[in-house]
């Protein structure tokens, strides 16, 4: 099975293809539509892999958006003991679910895509649960 390393949000994952990720949130973008992650640091299966320095040029790994949201909150309270002094305060952050659809190689060929069954039960799944 084929997986890439890619870096998005400050942050590296390793990834396969049909896998759903949660990531921070990508720049305005309406859900079904398709996103590409062109910092791949390394990818390859389970004989042989590749590495860059840092970066691997021409490789790149496409996704598509499911949906953007906010997780859970998040509660800071601060307080100084003997002093009635104390503050409270949340924070949710924000994120993107994506799925992976194909792993490209630096030559442009595909090293990993989802099957065709794949496709029609994330579509089922989505319309399950609106």
């Amino acid at each position: 099975m084929s997986f890439a390393i890619i870096k998005t949000g400050g942050k590296q994952y390793r990834v396969k293809a049909s896998e759903i990720l949660k990531v921070e949130q990508l720049e305005n973008l309406k859900p079904q539509s398709k996103v590409e992650f062109n910092e791949i640091l390394a990818y390859g299966d389970d004989k042989n892999i590749e590495v860059g320095s840092p970066l691997i040029k021409g490789a790149k790994v496409e996704a598509e958006l499911i949906k953007n949201g906010k997780n859970r909150t998040v509660l800071i309270f601060k307080k100084r003991r003997r002093k009635n002094s104390r503050r409270k305060n949340g924070h949710r952050q924000l994120f993107s679910l994506v799925k992976i659809k194909k792993i490209f190689s630096k030559d442009g060929s595909i090293l990993s895509e989802v099957k065709k069954e794949e496709k029609k039960e994330l579509k089922k799944e989505i319309k399950t649960k609106k």
